[in-house]
């Protein structure tokens, strides 16, 4: 193993197993191959992460993290509050899209990671409907939608839109038509909403 010069940081070490993920699949990859990936000891990279399994969820954090940031963007901008639930949608549909269709060996590995890490996949449920809340609530002040319950309405939305964001419909998100689908449903969804 080579020495290494760089400091060993969490994100140095989860970049490289993000990179062994890729290589070996979620099945194969090591603690072991992730330090001889970086030049270190697999003992500096237990210092950062005490488990494999503690990496393993901090490695499906960051990746379904990626997303969020660009999200809670739009969810916080100073514009009608339809327009920013059009965006926000189209946008997670293009991510969760963009992941499968650039990266399917990563798309896959991170399928079966977030089958392992449920309080990652629901902290970042909870991240993505905190922000549709806050978008449908901002259309309810403004006298834009009319619901009772911002959150409810907003998990329903959440829930309805789930074939353009759920891994499971990863199969369909290219099939021809399906931008067209999508397009209809938030319209759908949008008028369900308005005053």
């Amino acid at each position: 193993m080579p020495p290494t010069t760089e400091i060993l940081t969490a994100e140095r070490i989860l970049e490289a197993t993000e990179e062994v993920l890729r290589r070996h699949g979620p099945a194969k990859a090591t603690v072991v191959d992730v330090a001889r990936a970086l030049g270190v000891s697999h003992g500096s990279v237990y210092r950062h992460f005490r488990t494999k399994a503690a990496l393993r969820e901090a490695v499906t954090k960051r990746w379904l993290d990626r997303a969020t940031g660009m999200l809670a963007e739009i969810a916080a901008q100073d514009r009608a509050p339809e327009a920013r639930l059009r965006d926000w949608l189209a946008a997670l549909f293009e991510a969760k899209r963009r992941k499968a269709g650039d990266d399917p060996e990563l798309f896959a590995t991170y399928t079966v990671l977030t089958g392992e890490n449920v309080t990652a996949v629901s902290e970042h449920l909870t991240e993505l409907t905190g922000q549709l809340t806050r978008i449908v609530r901002d259309g309810v002040d403004a006298g834009v939608f009319t619901v009772a319950d911002p959150a409810v309405a907003a998990l329903a939305v959440f829930h309805a839109t789930g074939r353009y964001h759920d891994p499971a419909y990863a199969g369909e998100w290219e099939q021809p038509g399906a931008e067209a689908e999508f397009t209809a449903l938030v319209d759908l969804l949008v008028r369900g909403l308005t005053a």
